[in-house]
């Protein structure tokens, strides 16, 4: 049988995923929080004041791409670098007032979309589910890495 992208489970899930990041980013554009930055907000939530190296691992971006967008972040007030007491050469990254009450929106329009798309599913559904993304997850962590040259 030949290949159809178009008719795909990869390409289904793509469209679904990207539906699902155009709704998240329309119910959180008012709080001066824009695309790729819940992320980091959330990981701040959980532990304030971590550095950017290990934000930038957590979330899994480039040193420099998160650099840019801290920067922006702090220009719309919801962040704020302060230097390390401990080290002068270390930079910690901490939510401002405006980043814990825009992160709070960010987790409620979270919430909704979680309600929009699983709200017809049963709960065996959703174990299901569960299970079959882990087990996706798994065999693509398992991929050998590509080869150089």
């Amino acid at each position: 049988m030949d290949y159809k992208h178009s008719d795909s489970l990869t390409h289904l899930m793509k469209s679904v995923l990207k539906l699902h990041r155009h709704n998240v980013d329309r119910l959180i554009q008012e709080y001066d929080v824009y695309p790729g930055q819940p992320p980091l907000l959330l990981r701040l939530a959980e532990q304030d004041g971590q550095i950017q190296k290990e934000l930038a691992q957590k979330i899994n971006i480039q040193p420099a791409t998160l650099t840019v967008m801290i920067t922006r972040m702090e220009k719309a007030g919801l962040l704020e670098r302060r230097t390390d007491p401990e080290d002068q050469r270390v930079s910690r990254v901490y939510l401002t007032e405006k980043g814990r009450m825009a992160t709070g929106k960010v987790k409620e329009a979270l919430r909704t979309i979680e309600e929009a798309c699983f709200g017809n599913f049963s709960l065996e559904e959703k174990l299901l589910f569960r299970r079959l993304l882990l087990q996706m997850q798994s065999d693509l962590q398992a991929l050998p890495p590509q080869k150089n040259g």
